[in-house]
C-alpha cells in the first residue's frame, strides 16, 4: 500500500496530503488537456478577430471597390436628377402653361420610399448605400417615364394648339371699344335686392335692351332656357374645359346644338331672371370652375383698354345682379 506524499504549502505554513493514487493522476491529466484546449481555442478566436483569412481580405477590397462604384454611381444619379428637375419645371411653367395644361402632380412622379422591397433588400445586403441607390434609380426611372408621358401629352397638346385657341374664349360679349359697358366685375360685391356681401362669378355689361350678344370662341350651345336667378340663359361648350355663360337675355338667336364660331351673334341682352336693369351677366368656366372673365379679353383689348377694363371692372357698385 502507497504511503501518503504532504506537500508544504508556504502561504498557509501547512503540509497537505498529496493523492498519489490513479484516479488522481487521471484527473490531474484531464484538466490539464481541457485547460490547453481552451487556451488554445482562446488564442484561435483571437487570431480570426484579429486577422483576416486572405478570402476575408478579398471579399473586403471588393466590398470597398463595389461602394466606391456605388458612390460615382449615386453622384452620377444626382447629376441627371437635376437635369431631369430642371426639365420638369420648364414642362410645369413653359411647355404646359403654353398649352394651357394642368402641372403634373407630384405624387405621379414620386415613388414610396418605404416601400417593402428596400427592407427586404437592406436585410439581405445590410448596405445603406445599396439601398439609397436603388431608390434613387427607381426614383429616376418613374420620373423619367412620366416626363416622357408628360412631353408626349403637350406634344399632342401643341398639334392641337391652334384648334385650342379657336375655343379659348378671348372677346367682349358685346360691343364694347369705348370701355363704358362694364358694370362690375368679378369678386366679392354687393347685391344689389339683398345689400349684402356677396360673391359674383361673372362680369355685368350694361347696354340697350335687345343690344346683340357675342360668342366669345368657337364651341357648340349646349344650353338654351330658363335658370334661377339667371332668367333667360345660354351655355355655350366650347371643349377644352372651357365654358361660356350668357345670362338675363331677352331672347336667343340660335338653338341648343347648333356650332358657333367666335363673333357670332347668340342671343340679344335682357332684364330678366334676378336682375335690376338690363345688363348681360357673363361667366367664363373652365374644368366647372368659374374663373374671371377679364382673363380672357386678349384678343380684343391693347394694354391701355385692358387697364381701363381692370379698373372700371373693380367697382363694387352698379351690380345688376
Amino acid at each position: 500500500m502507497a504511503k501518503p506524499i504532504f506537500n508544504y504549502d508556504p502561504t498557509t505554513m501547512t503540509y497537505k496530503r498529496i493523492d498519489n493514487k490513479m484516479q488522481y493522476r487521471i484527473k490531474n491529466i484531464i484538466s490539464h488537456l481541457v485547460t490547453s484546449v481552451l487556451a488554445g481555442l482562446a488564442c484561435f478566436v483571437a487570431f480570426v478577430m484579429l486577422f483576416d483569412s486572405p478570402r476575408e481580405k478579398k471579399l473586403r477590397s471588393e466590398k470597398s471597390k463595389m461602394e466606391t462604384q456605388y458612390k460615382m454611381l449615386r453622384k452620377q444619379i444626382q447629376e441627371m436628377q437635376e437635369v431631369l428637375t430642371d426639365i420638369q419645371q420648364r414642362d410645369d411653367n413653359l411647355y404646359r402653361v403654353v398649352v394651357n395644361a394642368d402641372p403634373v402632380p407630384n405624387e405621379a412622379r414620386n415613388i414610396d420610399k418605404n416601400a417593402l422591397k428596400y427592407k427586404d433588400l437592406l436585410n439581405s445586403t445590410s448596405s445603406e448605400i445599396v439601398v439609397t441607390t436603388t431608390q434613387n434609380v427607381d426614383q429616376l426611372r418613374r420620373q423619367l417615364y412620366t416626363q416622357s408621358k408628360s412631353l408626349n401629352e403637350v406634344f399632342e397638346a401643341a398639334k392641337n394648339h391652334e384648334e385650342m385657341l379657336l375655343c379659348t374664349p378671348s372677346i367682349q360679349p358685346v360691343l364694347n371699344k369705348d370701355m363704358k359697358r362694364m358694370a362690375s366685375g368679378y369678386g366679392m360685391r354687393i347685391d344689389p335686392i339683398y345689400k349684402t356681401p356677396k360673391f359674383h362669378a361673372g362680369m355685368d355689361f350694361s347696354g340697350a335692351h335687345r343690344s346683340e350678344i357675342f360668342a366669345t370662341a368657337k364651341g357648340v350651345i349646349s344650353f338654351v332656357g330658363w335658370k334661377q336667378g339667371y332668367g333667360n340663359c345660354m351655355i355655350i361648350d366650347h371643349d377644352y374645359g372651357y365654358e361660356t355663360l350668357y345670362a338675363h337675355l331677352d331672347g336667343f338667336k340660335l338653338k341648343r346644338g347648333v356650332k358657333v364660331n367666335r363673333g357670332d351673334v347668340i342671343a340679344y341682352m335682357g332684364n330678366t331672371g334676378k336682375s335690376t336693369g338690363t345688363h348681360l351677366h357673363y361667366e367664363v368656366r373652365y374644368k366647372g370652375k368659374v374663373t374671371d372673365p377679364r382673363n380672357y379679353y386678349f384678343h380684343d383689348l391693347n394694354p391701355e383698354q385692358y387697364d381701363e377694363m381692370v379698373r372700371t371692372s373693380s367697382n363694387n357698385g352698379n351690380v345688376f345682379d
